[in-house]
């Protein structure tokens, strides 16, 4: 068989990328250029011969390795052209060994720890073959209701960014040639997390300066830090789906940002314009995604069928599909695919690695967020308790525990909290165990009487409650963010008996908890906590490791707040103590001016149950003496903002310290704190440290009327403190540099 395109070219040593793709290109047809921008579901048995036809750029979805290393052969050796496949796959928040979902990673506030798990996650995927995944997700979330919480990293654009940058990181390595590395893609561009009411593929509609100041700003940091790929979402955006949306994914994306790498559809998005109305029919559909820079289709087909009659109508040029396509070809170039394409036979020793639990471990424990511990209940001491009721339906639910997205999970190595807690306490305590209920979404409370029965006999009742993982990711999304089920109503019967309740949640999205928040003693937020769960939370319990896990999301009082974020604007007449009145304090038939006039609910509390930041710990750390180093200065110059942490309690802990601004007065108002930077500092009891936090102007700009990105003189406040309701402030103002 005479050697094909890609083998010819490959015997041409040190061709560059650009050299290598623009000769490949020009000997491409048409229908081989459409075949590169399709990427196709395995679920076809005419995919192999589509694939020798050159129809076919990627494959997704397909995680055996043989059929994977049998179409590269097909692709490289008996196609015409030999182009290698991309191989794409949900590899969300791990592979084998599963870390817990991003929002909980989120928690960590660790670059260190996200890029790490990502790290691994890519190790264990490409050893099965993939080499592109879908992540990560940096939607900006504010409403909790939203099943695609679980898959984002908060609601603030710092810590969104910080972390995407560090995730995708891990996923391509230094160098993406690498055989452990492969491209990320980061998505959904843009403002999916706003869909209207927390449902999923929901409209969207943010203002170009609120899309351009919260929701725009992590994309750029990743296009930044040369993520390969970004997907379009599914939503529309100001009524044009993005998926046709020349303004943000040309003006943006390519003019604006100079982002250079592939732009990939989301799942038959593109017909699904017709179902939006945008389009009357596929062949439309197809032009606008063209149009508006889609380079890749995922799973359908309107590309294939339609873009060949756009080019003999002269309504698409031949020199725009060869600069789409040329980014795919880039991209597999980067990747080293067209030397390296098949992968060596699956090695189970690169999957679920004892290093690798290790590591889904301590991520585990530095994710999960205390917050209440009443009377220093925790950490619970073996020695001192002799007998302990583990309950509820999620205690001993190892697939549960996992989360959404976890395709390729090996299930059989989830460690419960259950086994764990055995595991830890061997015959010292003994440990009885009732579920309570058969899922978390049960009605069914037969069980409620043996599970009251061993709390009664038990010094400490440990409860394990929550969601389970189908009811958080896509497509699930809830209108009561209560615990789903009788779960409130198997707390409240626990409750009566008296015995202490440690409450442990494991949840794919913040929970309201306020009518549970008085009936228990201690709540350990573990969110979905992935492979070493249980262990993970079992050192928490009994203290074998200290709580340092903080809100990435505000957590409210009833769905009837949402959206509350911290960063919220001030308003005319913002919410006060002083101020606020409680629809059950107003006189009847009183007068309307003696309502409050502020912005606020009558019926519940403006703030918080919880806020952005927040997470306690087993130790007290005390902030004082906050200083700057430099009451004004000039415009390209830099700040020191420092504070005096000191671990004021008995337990070696580590703290996340955290920084915010507020920019006084604007040409557009400005949030009223903004997230500007976060350590994580170890300090042991009794000793303190000053932290210090170096803020450039540059940092403090933001897009004003004109939609420009600029840095404006005046008054700033800054705080450092634990959460985002700290109050320790100074002030520092910004001046224009003297002509």
């Amino acid at each position: 068989m005479p050697a094909n395109i890609c083998q010819q070219l490959n015997k041409a040593k040190n061709l560059d990328k650009e050299s290598y793709v623009s000769s490949l290109l020009s000997q491409m047809t048409l229908k081989e250029k459409i075949g590169q921008m399709s990427q196709f579901n395995n679920d076809d048995d005419k995919l192999a011969t589509a694939i020798k036809n050159d129809d076919v750029g990627s494959v997704i979805n397909e995680v055996d390795l043989d059929i994977i290393n049998e179409f590269q052969r097909i692709a490289t050796k008996e196609s015409r052209l030999g182009i290698p496949l991309l191989i794409g796959r949900d590899v969300i928040h791990g592979y084998n060994t599963i870390f817990p979902i991003p929002l909980a990673q989120a928690a960590s506030w660790s670059t260190e720890l996200v890029e790490t798990s990502a790290n691994l996650a890519a190790i264990e995927s490409s050893n099965n073959g993939i080499n592109w995944t879908f992540a990560p997700m940096i939607d900006i979330s504010r409403d909790p209701r939203w099943g695609r919480i679980a898959e984002s990293l908060g609601e603030d654009p710092y810590l969104c960014s910080t972390l995407g940058v560090a995730m995708v990181k891990g996923f391509q390595g230094n160098n993406l040639a690498n055989k452990t590395s492969i491209a990320a893609c980061a998505k959904h561009f843009a403002g999916y997390g706003a869909s209207e009411s927390g449902r999923d593929y929901n409209t969207t509609n943010i203002p170009e300066n609120e899309l351009r100041n919260v929701y725009l700003p992590p994309f750029k940091a990743l296009a930044d830090a040369g993520v390969s790929t970004f997907m379009a979402s599914f939503s529309d955006l100001n009524g044009v789906p993005v998926t046709g949306n020349s303004w943000l994914l040309n003006d943006i994306l390519r003019d604006e940002w100079q982002y250079n790498g592939l732009v990939v559809s989301d799942w038959e998005s593109i017909p699904q314009l017709v179902t939006h109305g945008f389009c009357e029919d596929e062949k439309s559909a197809a032009f606008e995604a063209c149009q508006a820079g889609v380079d890749m289709e995922m799973a359908s087909d309107t590309y294939a069928k339609n873009l060949p009659s756009f080019i003999q109508e002269n309504k698409i040029s031949i020199e725009q599909i060869d600069t789409m396509v040329s980014r795919l070809l880039k991209l597999k170039f980067d990747l080293g695919l067209f030397e390296n394409h098949f992968t060596e036979s699956r090695n189970p020793t690169e999957h679920l690695k004892n290093t690798y639990l290790n590591v889904a471990k301590e991520v585990a424990t530095k994710s999960c967020v205390l917050l209440k511990n009443d009377k220093q209940i925790l950490p619970l001491c073996k020695t001192k308790i002799s007998s302990l009721a583990v309950i509820g339906p999620l205690a001993d639910d190892g697939y549960e525990q996992l989360g959404t997205w976890i395709f390729d999970a090996k299930i059989n190595q989830s460690v419960t909290c259950l086994d764990a807690i055995k595991d830890y306490v061997g015959n010292t305590v003994d440990v009885k165990f009732n579920e309570g209920l058969e899922t978390s979404r049960s009605n069914n409370q037969d069980s409620f009487e043996e599970a009251v029965k061993i709390a009664l006999s038990s010094d400490v009742a440990v409860m394990i409650v929550g969601e389970e993982a189908i009811l958080s990711g896509e497509a699930h999304c809830r209108s009561n963010i209560d615990l789903p089920g009788c779960q409130e109503q198997l707390i409240d019967a626990i409750h009566k008996t008296g015995t202490p309740i440690v409450l442990v949640i494991m949840a794919g999205r913040p929970i309201t908890l306020e009518k549970i928040l008085p009936k228990v003693d201690a709540i350990l937020f573990a969110w979905h906590p992935g492979t070493m769960g249980g262990p993970a939370i079992t050192d928490l319990l009994f203290g074998e490791a200290c709580p340092s896990g903080k809100l990435p999301v505000t957590f409210p009082r009833n769905v009837g707040q949402i959206p509350l974020y911290y960063g919220q604007k001030n308003t005319g007449r913002p919410a006060s103590d002083a101020t606020f009145v409680d629809i059950n304090d107003i006189e009847v038939r009183a007068p309307q001016t003696s309502l409050g006039m502020t912005s606020t609910h009558l019926d519940t509390h403006f703030s918080p149950l919880f806020p952005f930041g927040f997470g306690l710990s087993y130790t007290q750390f005390e902030y004082t003496n906050i200083q700057v180093n430099m009451h004004s200065f000039s415009m390209g110059e830099s700040v020191e903002v420092s504070a005096t942490l000191s671990n004021v309690g008995s337990v070696d802990a580590e703290e996340i310290v955290q920084l915010y601004i507020r920019d006084l007065v604007g040409s557009v108002t400005r949030p009223v704190k903004e997230l500007k930077g976060f350590q994580r500092i170890y300090l042991p009891a009794g000793q303190s440290k000053t932290v210090v936090f170096k803020v450039h102007t540059d940092e403090l700009a933001f897009y004003n009327r004109q939609m420009k990105l600029n840095t404006e003189p005046g008054l700033f406040n800054a705080w450092i403190g634990s959460n985002s309701a700290t109050e320790l402030k100074a002030v520092f103002e910004v001046v224009l540099t003297p002509e």
